[in-house]
């Protein structure tokens, strides 16, 4: 029996997909003689673990999507290969054309093929800053990845309205899936946020497609050798120029992204927080004031509390440089761990591409942020 046919004889005999756990389902006691009459054959949990090995449809908890603590190294998803398949589907802000074609065409001259989503160039009739309606950009990305021929996912544009998505996904249903990687920034921090703590995978946080057409070139291989050549990134920092702000070594798993998503986040339960972990921050067009109010929320709400290490970015029209450095430096110095600033980090054309949900070990004074192994397996 496939997982398929599975699912099927659940639904027919009335036990709720919410008891299905990896690879079988738990049924209440007072189902089991029903079931059982309808054709389920009774075996031992010994029994059961045998037949699905043998099946190929065993799904161990180490290999499998699902919650996994804060602080702990996520699932890694496979690398992608020439000729893989990417869906592209929109979450957030409606997405122009010609951009969109600049990144696919970028994608294509990696040896990648691309799956468009069926309305990703959609537009909401009434609120003009969406891609479509709520619930068509939740099955678009859905769609994209439960498809077993894509291999990887990228978003086509960041913006606004991913979190309005994040509600709506059926997370028992995408842990079903393979493990694929999922990329993009900005607005797709919700997603990061998400997939770590529903599905414990590690994803990827680089262009959104949209933006991957105006990449630098350095920039654009950066993405492309974590994503098809994991082995070859060691040093998420080489080529980069950063400023030692605490000096110090820590380990941790690299956690975060764009700083006003994670805020907004905080109080979901998607929300995960940057305990054991070493932090990104990155935002664009936020004053002074409001990027102290964001860190300050985060602050209160215990966001920060154990974490290991500090890795500020690009805030992109932020206003005066130096009063922005004031703002970080008064509220992140005193958590006393690692930290560097100015990483190209953000919403920039050359920005680096940093994998989220794996280790590495930060050296704040050398300025170098080594990765324990390949992201992507």
């Amino acid at each position: 029996m496939s997982l398929v046919e599975l699912h099927a004889f659940a639904a027919a005999h009335g036990v709720p997909r919410r008891g299905f756990e990896r690879d079988h389902y738990d049924v209440p006691d007072n189902s089991y003689g029903r079931l059982v009459a309808a054709g389920a054959l009774p075996v031992s949990s010994r029994e059961l673990v045998r037949r699905l090995s043998d099946s190929g449809l065993r799904r161990r908890k180490a290999v499998s999507m699902g919650r996994r603590a804060a602080g702990t190294p996520l699932l890694r998803p496979s690398r992608l290969e020439l000729g893989d398949l990417v869906g592209v589907p929109a979450t957030a802000g409606v997405v122009p054309t010609d951009r969109l074609r600049r990144g696919i065409d970028r994608l294509e001259s990696w040896g990648l093929r691309v799956r468009l989503g069926d309305h990703v160039l959609d537009a909401d009739p009434r609120l003009s800053y969406l891609a479509g309606s709520d619930t068509t950009r939740a099955a678009e990305l859905t769609n994209a990845w439960m498809d077993p021929d894509v291999s990887g996912v990228m978003i086509a544009r960041g913006g606004y309205g991913t979190q309005r998505v994040v509600d709506l996904l059926d997370w028992r249903r995408l842990a079903e899936a393979a493990p694929k990687v999922l990329v993009g920034f900005s607005d797709v921090t919700s997603l990061h946020q998400a997939f770590a703590s529903r599905l414990g995978l590690a994803t990827v946080h680089s262009h959104v497609v949209t933006s991957l057409g105006a990449a630098s070139r350095e920039s654009a291989e950066r993405l492309r050798r974590q994503l098809m050549e994991p082995e070859s990134v060691h040093d998420l920092l080489a080529h980069s120029t950063v400023e030692t702000v605490v000096e110090g070594v820590a380990q941790g798993v690299l956690a975060g992204g764009n700083l006003a998503l994670l805020a907004a986040d905080l109080g979901t339960p998607f929300s995960r927080p940057g305990a054991g972990a070493i932090v990104l921050l990155e935002d664009i067009g936020e004053d002074t004031y409001q990027v102290d109010r964001l860190l300050t929320q985060l602050l209160r709400a215990g966001w920060f509390d154990g974490v290991r290490g500090l890795v500020l970015g690009e805030f992109t029209d932020c206003n005066d440089p130096a009063e922005l450095d004031a703002v970080l430096e008064a509220r992140l110095a005193p958590l006393v761990v690692p930290m560097v600033r100015h990483l190209d980090f953000g919403h920039t054309s050359t920005t680096c591409t940093m994998p989220l949900g794996v280790m590495a070990t930060l050296d704040a004074g050398a300025g170098s942020l080594l990765l324990a192994r390949p992201a992507l397996t």
